[in-house]
């Protein structure tokens, strides 16, 4: 019997055990994400939205750039499905930032630098159209580094409108929004289309080192969830295929190789910046492989064109879309959500729409490890962090 009452009692102690254990589990669930399960959108407020990178998220910056000169994105038929009037958009319409802002309760979101009063409670857009994230790739834009210099100027003024205490709260709850890097390929790609192998490692180690450098400011200001559209297929633009008639229907490979080496380079660095840094987590969506795809089979999207721009001129309407000093120099398509392209080198309103359901809520296959969902509803607890 004294043996039977020992075991009763090892396991009554061990369920109690289990139990406390199971408690602590459960209770620390609450004070650090440590997946992206995540609950309702409802039940928050919206965390904010803070925007980097080039022309695919650019929502009007260039406009307001000193000594910029008129871009035809100024111009007609830029903005005609949607706004119904040019935004500095290159596109027909919204871009994918517009609809993740849709799909996360925020109101979309102004250029940072449009003239007038800002608040930046629910974020801002620093992206600007030819950026990337070298300094030099191409003067005249906003290149990363000036863009985390003007996050920094508006970690000071949620500072003083909201306070230290909350101010920190709403930055580690934030999410930071990337696409950059294309830029910097095209610009190798052109000045140099004989880079070997070891160069062009090179290079992508340059612009990721440099990306790096970025997110950690951005995490040292109080960032803790980074999300990136990669780099897409820069090879089977409309504005590349028809620089160089011999491609026929192919693509070219030095911009495509550049996307992939640095695609690759990007998902591990994220992933050591992961282990490193507490709290630090990310998404990265597949925008390479999701939009080749909707270029080699329209069809299967609801496209009747995938190769073709709705807007521009000659081979493949791969220039010329917009004004040229308001003088229109370009064919346009009836309809542009038959189209995956608009111009040469950006996907029409429809496209991204396409785009963005995948970067916000598609599987680990397409956008992992979390989607954007799952990341803008892993909140933090600013005790423990």
């Amino acid at each position: 019997m004294g043996g039977t009452e020992d075991w009763r009692r090892q396991r009554s102690a061990m369920a109690s055990l289990a139990f406390h254990l199971s408690f602590l589990l459960f209770f620390a669930s609450f004070i650090i994400p440590t997946s992206c399960d995540a609950e309702s959108l409802n039940s928050i407020k919206p965390a904010a939205l803070f925007v980097f990178g080039d022309s695919l998220f650019d929502s009007g910056n260039n406009q307001f750039v000193d000594g910029s000169r008129p871009s035809p994105t100024n111009y007609w038929p830029y903005g005609e499905t949607f706004f119904e009037h040019p935004t500095g958009r290159v596109c027909d319409g919204r871009i994918v930032p517009d609809f993740i802002a849709l799909f996360a309760n925020l109101p979309i979101l102004s250029p940072y630098l449009q003239p007038g009063e800002h608040d930046f409670t629910d974020g801002t857009n620093f992206a600007s159209a030819g950026s990337g994230v070298l300094d030099g790739t191409q003067p005249g834009t906003i290149n990363l580094n000036t863009q985390l210099s003007y996050f920094k100027n508006v970690k000071k003024w949620l500072r003083q409108k909201l306070g230290d205490e909350e101010a920190r709260k709403m930055l580690m709850n934030a999410v930071y929004l990337f696409s950059t890097g294309g830029n910097d390929y095209f610009s190798l790609s052109s000045k140099d289309p004989n880079a070997t192998q070891s160069y062009q490692g090179e290079y992508v180690g340059m612009v990721i080192g440099n990306l790096t450098n970025v997110l950690k400011e951005i995490y040292k200001i109080g960032g803790r969830k980074i999300a990136f559209q990669n780099v897409g297929p820069l090879g089977c633009t409309p504005g590349t295929k028809a620089t160089d008639p011999s491609l026929g229907e192919g693509c070219a490979e030095l911009p495509m190789a550049l996307a992939r080496q640095h695609n690759r380079m990007l998902s591990n660095t994220l992933n050591k910046l992961e282990r490193e840094l507490p709290g630090f987590k990310y998404s990265i969506f597949d925008y390479y492989n999701s939009l080749n795809d909707r270029i080699l089979n329209p069809s299967k999207y609801g496209f009747k064109e995938g190769k073709v721009a709705c807007c521009g001129s000659g081979p493949y309407r791969g220039k010329n879309c917009g004004g040229n000093n308001g003088t229109a120099e370009y064919e346009l398509c009836s309809n542009p959500s038959e189209y995956v392209w608009f111009d040469m080198a950006h996907t029409t309103e429809g496209a991204n729409w396409q785009l963005a359901k995948l970067m916000w809520s598609g599987s680990p296959k397409v956008t992992g490890p979390c989607n954007l969902k799952q990341l803008f509803l892993n909140l933090y607890d600013y005790q423990i962090l």
